[in-house]
């Protein structure tokens, strides 16, 4: 056995909605079974020795390993992760025929442990945001309540008596949840703009920044729960669009304990392997933790693993679409459901048999007339999402038409450039669910020659990194210049990355005389710009420096 990680869990997770601490291990199959049998006697007496007999315990099997989980209070689940660890140590002894450590002297210490973490009045708050119907929120340093220009916000040294509080002036915000491998910030951005359309003042996080309005307000990734309390906590905030990442919802859960809608947009084979998700089908149950706290999901029709787990849902789902409706979803729109689809042309909402025209698709500039059908998606979802968080019809409408996939409203997603007679495209794609989807868009734009520029972080295994070269080549790209990138080797060699891609490209038949290796991403930009005539097509998948990227770009267009 080996442990793998423990951590806390203050928020709705993967394992159930229950705050508390978990270890994940790494355990053989046959030893398996035994182990989980101790540590399940180890936590049960050691959490009634330390005074939390109304906790329980949660196991979680995957290919490889457990994670072993109990709940805890609140506002005492770092001490709650020495309690778990207590446990395990405590059920590797016994298994290995050794005196098992002294229970009662183990909870005296951790008693005083969990004493010294404990905050009343923490507890408290939350109880009377409970019973206000208003949101809580906490972590190390600052503790809330209600949401956005509703919120009021303390250190969490220093609370307030929940008594003494303006509860008639406290409330929320409409608050949406999206999540999926691809499409997230493109989503939440294009749900900001119809937000102002209706004369609202959105706040959104996202893998690049946080926004409040118009004021970028945090850059960098700000997908997990940090970035959520970021934008709940500002006063500025009427509607909250919280791009919510996989890792992490599986590294502390949700930041929040319930939202108004909360969409999944796709699942695709990324990240596997990391805190035991090993497989497509366990990532989209880790992507479905938003759903459990919402009343409303939006989901993609057309995504295998999601339209069968939301079909398992009991509770209302608006379905978004780019193919043929299937027979199921047929069958869901007899009895009433609703969905946003793709139909002849045209953006349409479906409720039950009834059918209403948005627009037409040339009147969505992130669509490039069609070529671009992974933004057609994003619009639908978006659009469902918007009438879940009670957007009128006008604004939606309005958000579609006006956002455009530029560096100003969407940088570094599909950002189009004119440079020297050639069709320059700048984005983030970063696995092969993305990669498909772009390379897709540029083979259906018109184009004499295409190139792209390819790279991938180290910490992909090797069959996801393999897979980025073997759709490169199916692609009929005519080049393919291979980046090394200095800041994503992660434990990686120099050169490895590309090494690995340049064989994988050899190996399905792709001629190597029609790719090249740069040392950085800002060379293999060079490379590719010199490489370019007119009328030809570049895909240059920007990962590193996309703001020095942009801006040799801009200072070429034509």
């Amino acid at each position: 056995m080996e442990q793998l990680d423990s951590r806390r869990l203050p928020g709705p997770n993967l394992l159930w909605l229950r705050p508390g601490a978990v270890i994940d291990v790494a355990v053989e199959e046959a030893e398996r079974s035994g182990l989980l049998a101790a540590w399940e006697r180890q936590a049960r007496c050691i959490l009634d020795a330390v005074g939390w007999q109304t906790q329980d315990t949660c196991v979680r099997s995957f290919e490889g390993g457990a994670s072993l989980a109990i709940s805890a209070p609140l506002d005492a689940l770092y001490a709650a992760t020495e309690v778990n660890e207590w446990a395990l140590e405590s059920a590797c002894t016994s298994l290995a025929g050794e005196p098992v450590p002294d229970s009662n002297t183990a909870a005296e210490r951790l008693r005083q442990v969990i004493s010294d973490e404990t905050r009343p009045r923490l507890l408290a708050l939350r109880r009377a945001a409970e019973d206000h119907g208003v949101s809580f929120l906490s972590d190390d340093d600052e503790v809330s309540v209600g949401l956005g220009q509703g919120s009021l916000t303390w250190p969490v040294a220093d609370l307030p008596d929940p008594g003494s509080l303006p509860w008639d002036s406290i409330h929320d915000v409409p608050l949406a949840l999206v999540t999926g491998t691809n499409g997230k910030t493109t989503t939440v951005r294009l749900l900001a703009c119809m937000a102002r359309a209706a004369g609202m003042r959105p706040g959104f996080s996202s893998t690049d920044q946080v926004v409040v309005g118009e004021e970028v307000v945090e850059s960098g990734d700000w997908s997990g729960p940090g970035g959520a309390r970021r934008v709940l906590r500002d006063t500025g905030t009427q509607v909250a669009l919280l791009e919510t990442a996989r890792g992490g919802m599986l590294r502390r859960g949700l930041a929040v304990e319930r939202a108004d809608v909360a969409a999944v947009l796709n699942v695709g084979a990324d990240h596997l392997g990391e805190w035991g998700v090993g497989s497509v089908e366990a990532l989209c149950q880790g992507k479905f933790v938003v759903t459990s706290v919402a009343p409303l999901v939006v989901l993609n029709a057309d995504d295998e693993a999601v339209s069968r787990a939301g079909r398992a849902l009991d509770k209302p789902v608006i379905w978004f679409s780019i193919q043929p409706p299937s027979p199921w979803l047929r069958e869901q729109l007899a009895g009433g459901g609703k969905a946003y689809l793709w139909e002849d042309g045209s953006l349409v909402r479906y409720e039950g048999n009834a059918c209403k025209k948005l627009l037409e698709l040339g009147e969505l500039p992130i669509a490039l007339g069609g070529a671009a059908r992974h933004n057609v998606a994003n619009a639908l979802a978006a659009a469902a999402i918007a009438e879940g968080l009670g957007l009128d019809k006008e604004a939606i409408l309005a958000g579609l038409r006006s956002f455009r996939g530029d560096d100003a409203d969407n940088p570094g997603r599909m950002n189009r450039f004119k440079v020297g007679g050639a069709d320059v495209i700048v984005d983030f794609a970063h696995n092969p669910h993305g990669l498909e989807a772009m390379l897709n868009m540029a083979c259906a734009l018109p184009a004499k020659r295409r190139l792209v520029l390819l790279g991938q972080a180290g910490d992909r295994d090797d069959e996801a990194i393999g897979e980025l070269a073997r759709l490169s080549a199916r692609s009929g790209f005519d080049h393919v210049i291979l980046k090394d990138m200095e800041g994503h080797r992660r434990g990686r060699e120099v050169g490895e990355v590309v090494d690995l891609l340049a064989r994988e490209l050899e190996e399905v038949g792709f001629p190597l005389e029609r790719c090249s290796r740069a040392e950085s991403e800002a060379a293999g930009v060079e490379q590719a710009l010199e490489w370019a005539q007119p009328g030809d097509l570049l895909l240059l998948l920007v990962h590193e420096d996309r703001a020095g990227v942009l801006d040799r770009i801009r200072a070429l267009q034509d």
